[in-house]
Formats: C-alpha cells, structure tokens, sequence
C-alpha cells in the first residue's frame, strides 16, 4: 500500500526536511551517516533523533548498523515527497484506494481536477537487475537505490505515454513527481478479468494498437490480457515502463513475443484462431 493519507498530512516541516536531505544524500550513500545527515538538516542532536524516530515510527526511514550505521529513505518517505509535490502543484487534492497491484507499481483512484489514477512504481531487486540487462535504460553504476530505480521506471512510462496518445489507446499522462505517474483514470477492468461479447472485433483493436505503437517507434515489450484494459468493447493498452524502441536489438523479439501473448489468450479464452504471422505482418506493414 502506498503511504497512508493521514502521514502525509500530519508530517512536520522539520520532517520533511530530513526525507528531503535523505534523498539528496542517498545518491552518494547507501546508507547516510547521522554525522553527515545532521549538518544536512542544520538540526540538533536532539530534534534530529526525535524526528527521525517519528519517520522511522510511520516506516518512512530505515535504520541500519551493518555494513554501517546509517539511515536511507524507503518507498513510504519516497511516496511522501512525491505526493506533497504533486498536492502543492495542484495536480491531486485528495488521495483514494487501492485500485491494483502489479509486479512493480500500485495504482490508486486519487481526485485532481477530476478523477484521475496514481500510479506508484515500485522496482525490486530482481526486476531491476532484469531490465538493465535487457533494455539497457538503467545507470551502470552500481549504485542506484531502488527509490532511484522506480522514478526511472516511472519516467520510462510517462515519457511513452506522451509520445502515444493520442494516436493509441492509453491513459492520458497528467503529471509525475519521482516515482509517482497521474493518468486519467481508465473505467472498465483488465482483459482477463473480462467476459467479451464481441472478442474478435476487441483482438482487432488490440492489434491495431500495437501497429499504431509501433509506427510511432515504440514496442510495448511486456503485453498480455493482465495489460490491457476493457470497458464496453474499447481496450486501452496500460503498463508501459518496459517499452523499447523499434530500433533496440530486442525489440524484434519483444515484439513477437506480445503479440504471441495475445493471440494465445484469445485463442485459449474465445477459441479464436488467428496466425502469428498474419498478425506480425498487419502489425509491421
């Protein structure tokens, strides 16, 4: 679960201070010195071991003594800072509840200007280590704190978002702050969760979606029936932090790949027979 309403709203200034000066200095350590992290605050002793207990208390901040004592920010004081920018832009007014969970984010309904979906990116260790090796998008320096990782993520989706809609069907990006992305909020449930009544014409739609991403350079490079998302015979293509370009080395077989995922769900779900090689082409041409 992101990180409860209530802290962000009860957090003092002088808190915040401390998850901003963490941040700051976690690019430098993996865990942060109280004898560095003090000067940061400009705090005594005193007022920085009573605020930090009170972020420990809400699971903001970590404390460590091995390899060294030290302190680092995790996911809920990252999800602090990032829903105190986004409320102070204006851009959310009020948080809502869990509305999924995927391998690496969480989304929630949440009020801007209307509805809108806030989704928190949260990369492990694994899918890290899996998409530095494959798409070639994260640091190669060694140190890069998860927190770090997952506004990469974030980053990666937005940055897709914006080049494809409107051309193809996905949420509407409105903001981001570090690991957070605000969408539009999408009615309907995913394609698995789903009965069609019209499932050749929703393959249909998947299909030319993924043309229509692929003509604009981009390949979505993780694509299957938890992905897309349906509502009355429309389908939106959601989840785009893995996406590459049409021009990287995997991008031919990441490509097979989704389309093969789609193919192999209607076909086992609605018995629709449709060739790879007939779908690979309409997508290509």
């Amino acid at each position: 679960m992101p990180v409860p309403a209530e802290y962000v709203r009860s957090l003092h200034a002088y808190e915040l201070r401390i998850l901003l000066a963490l941040e700051r200095l976690m690019r430098r350590y993996q865990w942060v010195p109280l004898e560095v992290l003090r000067p940061a605050t400009g705090f005594s002793e005193s007022e920085l071991s009573y605020r930090l207990g009170r972020l420990m208390a809400m699971d903001m901040v970590r404390y460590e003594k091995v390899p060294y004592e030290g302190y680092a920010l995790v996911f809920n004081g990252y999800d602090t800072l990032a829903l105190h920018t986004l409320t102070r832009r204006g851009t959310i007014q009020a948080l809502g509840i869990l509305i999924g969970v995927g391998k690496e984010s969480e989304v929630c309904e949440a009020m801007g200007l209307g509805p809108v979906a806030l989704k928190f990116h949260r990369v492990g260790q694994r899918s890290f280590q899996s998409a530095r090796l494959k798409r070639g998008y994260m640091p190669e320096a060694t140190h890069c704190p998860w927190i770090f990782a997952s506004s990469i993520s974030a980053k990666m989706e937005y940055d897709a978002l914006k080049t494809l809609h409107p051309t193809v069907s996905v949420p509407l990006p409105i903001d981001l702050n570090r690991h957070v992305l605000v969408m539009s909020f999408i009615p309907g449930v995913d394609l698995v969760r789903a009965t069609l009544e019209e499932p050749e014409a929703v393959l249909d739609d998947i299909l030319k979606n993924i043309r229509e991403a692929y003509r604009l350079g981009i390949v979505h490079g993780d694509l299957s029936e938890f992905n897309v998302m349906v509502d009355e015979g429309q389908c939106w293509l959601i989840d785009w932090p893995q996406w590459v370009e049409t021009s990287h080395p995997n991008a031919g077989d990441l490509l097979a790949r989704d389309i093969e995922n789609i193919l192999q769900y209607f076909k086992r779900k609605y018995g629709i027979e449709y060739a790879f090689d007939e779908a690979l082409a309409r997508v290509v041409e």
